[in-house]
């Protein structure tokens, strides 16, 4: 009771009552609320994760041009390896992967 008899008076008080109703209003009812900002640093976190990587992506790319540009047996391996071009007299044999097989629906069974 006496706990009581020394708290209400805090909580009747009008600047408590003000910086209470302040704070419920930032909290879930304003336009830029708690969550919505929580939830924007977590889109904000996934975009620049994105942009690091394009970017990583683009100098690699530009590496890749430069040595295209400057070096002609990184030509010929380049459209060896992409295009499987081969030289005059030469065979090329392309292995097909077996180690890993495609699941079907007989194997989910």
């Amino acid at each position: 009771m006496q706990v009581l008899k020394k708290i209400f008076p805090v909580l009747i008080n009008r600047y408590f009552l003000a910086a209470v109703g302040f704070v419920v209003w930032m909290l879930f009812f304003d336009q830029r609320d708690y969550f919505q900002q929580r939830e924007r640093a977590g889109e904000l976190s996934k975009v620049e994760a994105a942009k690091k990587y394009y970017n990583d992506e683009i100098d690699h790319t530009r590496k890749q041009l430069n040595n295209l540009q400057n070096n002609p047996a990184a030509i010929e391996k380049y459209a060896r390896e992409r295009y499987l071009l081969k030289r005059e007299g030469e065979e090329v044999y392309l292995f097909q992967d077996t180690s890993t097989t495609p699941v079907t629906s007989a194997d989910k069974k």
